[in-house]
């Protein structure tokens, strides 16, 4: 969310950012809004300024038994009266425009993001760990789960519809070992605190972190207008709504371990089978709250972070920069962390990382005070997936997979999963 001042004292930096998201410039449309709107309060405060005086010169005629001038000051506030009442009800329609325009501009990308108009313009920063060589040919995960008797598509398909799925006995349990695992990381060696916070919530939420109005279409809504939690960055982040920080309070990292729901509105015939896009699934979420000062290096902080996980379950990995056109709405510069699937032969998605600056903040009106006594200045917010639990227990089952059907279990899960080293066809 920008600040109409900020836009019209830059107006050429924003209109560059926007172009080099792909869009067309708006400076001098939003400045001549603004204007209308200046104009239009001008008119305002002058009829208001007249009213005050001319009631106050109804007295004074009225005291000196001038019942002529009275008579027309008293008309003349009458007139007034109605040019207010149209003057606020213009303020009110032009404050509504503004905000409406604002609130669907994307943010801007940071200088050192890289120019491109999709994933084909994102830049590798890094390759870890090398994709094992097989034996034989690697399946993919759906095929690994069902071959199994582990991984349900059918039965969840009778009770939900397609793109949801019943995991079972020891699938069921790696999923919950992963979760659990995620967590105990991040907070035991990251820093990190646990939250369990609401899966449902209110529009001013979602709107805080800019999921609405925009993006309405991929949520879901309860018919009691609750949303559900396309991830818990929404709940996480306005942990720190409306509220005034001190500065020693920053930086604050908190993690939660959510089911989360997306109507994945636009993945019409993209990943059909499998797991890869459901309507419903498991993430652990990494948000923080800083400084404006330290927000870029907390980008890089969590990126490792959520980079780890997959070391310490020795899974193959990139890292990419997304280009302008690929990033995220609320989002000054994001990191995909991509995974290795051997069953696609290909790197798949299992986190982003996200900066948005103060983009948020402004929506949820979150700031701090500084500790030199300043005046109070907006948070700047980052989140990050640490990872998609879902994604996680792919990349495991096809890393992992051997030749006679069965699953390795990585080292790091045994202890949560009471042990057990192998996942069996029974």
């Amino acid at each position: 969310m920008f600040d109409i001042k900020w836009i019209r004292d830059n107006a050429e930096a924003f209109d560059e950012g926007l172009r080099r998201r792909g869009l067309a410039p708006q400076a001098a449309a939003l400045i001549a809004l603004d204007d209308k709107r200046r104009a239009t309060l001008t008119t305002l405060q002058e009829a208001q300024s007249r009213r005050n005086t001319a009631s106050k010169e109804i007295g004074k005629a009225k005291g000196a038994k001038d019942e002529a001038t009275a008579a027309r000051l008293m008309s003349e506030v009458a007139a007034l009266k109605d040019t207010i009442a149209k003057g606020e009800d213009d303020e009110r329609r032009l404050d509504a425009e503004i905000k409406a325009a604002l609130e669907v501009i994307p943010n801007l990308p940071l200088a050192d993001v890289p120019e491109g108009s999709d994933e084909t313009g994102n830049v590798e920063m890094r390759k870890v760990g090398t994709p094992a060589r097989l034996d034989f040919t690697p399946k993919q995960h759906f095929e690994i789960g069902e071959a199994l008797g582990l991984m349900d598509f059918e039965a969840a398909q009778k009770i939900s519809g397609a793109r949801f799925v019943v995991l079972k006995g020891a699938l069921a349990r790696l999923e919950r070992a992963l979760a659990n695992f995620m967590l105990d990381l991040h907070t035991g060696d990251f820093g990190y605190t646990e939250v369990n916070p609401p899966i449902l919530v209110k529009d001013q939420a979602a709107y805080g972190t800019a999921q609405l109005p925009k993006f309405a279409e991929d949520l879901f809504k309860t018919t009691n207008d609750f949303w559900l939690l396309p991830t818990a960055e929404i709940s996480l982040a306005n942990l720190v709504r409306e509220q005034l920080l001190d500065e020693a309070q920053l930086p604050m990292r908190v993690t939660a371990w959510t089911p989360c729901f997306r109507s994945e509105a636009g993945a019409a015939g993209k990943d059909t089978r499998g797991m890869i896009r459901q309507h419903q699934f498991s993430k652990v979420e990494l948000i923080s709250i800083t400084t404006p000062e330290t927000s870029l290096e907390e980008l890089e902080r969590k990126t490792a972070c959520a980079e780890e996980i997959l070391k310490r379950l020795g899974l193959p990995f990139r890292t990419v920069v997304l280009c302008t056109g690929d990033m995220g709405f609320a989002s000054q510069k994001t990191y995909d962390i991509e995974v290795w699937l051997p069953g696609q032969g290909m790197y798949r998605e299992i986190s982003s990382c996200s900066v948005c600056g103060d983009f948020q903040a402004r929506r949820m009106d979150a700031r701090y005070r500084p500790k030199d006594g300043g005046k109070p200045v907006y948070v700047h917010t980052l989140n990050g997936s640490g990872l998609a639990v879902g994604r996680t227990l792919i990349a495991v089952l096809e890393n992992y997979q051997q030749a006679d059907g069965s699953v390795i279990i990585p080292d790091a899960l045994r202890p949560y999963m009471g042990g057990l080293s192998k996942i069996a066809k029974i």
